[in-house]
Order: C-alpha cells, then sequence, then structure tokens
C-alpha cells in the first residue's frame, strides 16, 4: 500500500538524519532530504546513525527548495507541513486527511523552515506537547508521525 512521504528540509544534524534513513528503510517510508544540508551526506556520523539501512532507504535528494517544489508540482503532491506553529494535531481525526499522495515536511533542527516555506503548505499539524515546551527532537518527531502513517496506512 502507498503512504505519505517524509521529507526534511535542510537538516542540521547528521545522527538525526541517519536515524531517520533507518527509520524510513525499516518502516517503507521514502524520505526527501532538501537540501542544503548543514553537513555532508557522506559524513560518518550520518552513516552511524543509519548503519547499513541507508542502502535500503527510498532516498531523493532535492538541491533546494526550487527542485523540491519542481519534483512536487511534477509529481502532484501535497505539502503538510508539521510546525509548532499550528493548533492542529497530527493525530486524531486530523490525520483521516493524509492521503499516499502527500508529502509530510519536518523543519531544520536549528531554525524550522523560512515563512515562503511555511506559505507553501497546504496544511499545517503539529505533535502536542505540554504547556511551555518549545520542541521534540527531529528524529522522534518524525518517529511519531511514521509511527502514525503506518498506522493507518500499513506496513
Amino acid at each position: 500500500m502507498a503512504k505519505p512521504s517524509i521529507a526534511l528540509y535542510q537538516p542540521d544534524i547528521p545522527g538525526n538524519t541517519g536515524a531517520i534513513l533507518r527509520l524510513g528503510a525499516c518502516l517503507g517510508i521514502d524520505i526527501h532530504i532538501i537540501g542544503p544540508a548543514g553537513f555532508d551526506l557522506s559524513d560518518r556520523a550520518l552513516k552511524r546513525a543509519g548503519m547499513d539501512y541507508i542502502e535500503m532507504a527510498a532516498l531523493a535528494r532535492h538541491d533546494g527548495w526550487e527542485e523540491f517544489e519542481a519534483w512536487r508540482a511534477q509529481a502532484r503532491r501535497r505539502l503538510v507541513l508539521m510546525t509548532t506553529q499550528s493548533a492542529t494535531p497530527y493525530i486524531g481525526d486530523t490525520v483521516q486527511t493524509l492521503t499516499d499522495q502527500d508529502v509530510v515536511l519536518f523543519g531544520r533542527e536549528s531554525a524550522g523552515v523560512p515563512p515562503r516555506v511555511h506559505d507553501a503548505a497546504e496544511a499545517r499539524l503539529t505533535i502536542p506537547m505540554a504547556e511551555g515546551r518549545r520542541s521534540l527532537n527531529l528524529a522522534m518527531s518524525v518517529a511519531m508521525v511514521a509511527g502514525e502513517i503506518n498506522r493507518r496506512f500499513g506496513l
């Protein structure tokens, strides 16, 4: 069964990206990396975190936002942004709106996404957190959403 893809916008931390690639390989979820990344994608830390699973991951690299947007328009994929600036939780009835043609985008660890990327999203979801908390680790956030994707769309 087809399922939504996950995209990382200019990730900063190779260990997080490696863990996400491993997660994608294990759960059968395509991962898109929108560059430039804050590290060399051949970095040892990336390979260490992803282990041999990186070779099994369905990874698509996009050199920049414009290249990603051109791909997305051609593929007719809807952009769903995970953001702390949304009041709509990713769990519950809202996840019913996800389709196998969606790309769920996560911002960079240090800065999220710029306004033009935020504005390009057709839907915005958030991970509910306790009052006064800013954000979760990127790899944990992706894992939570990936788990919900697999619950809805199957492995």
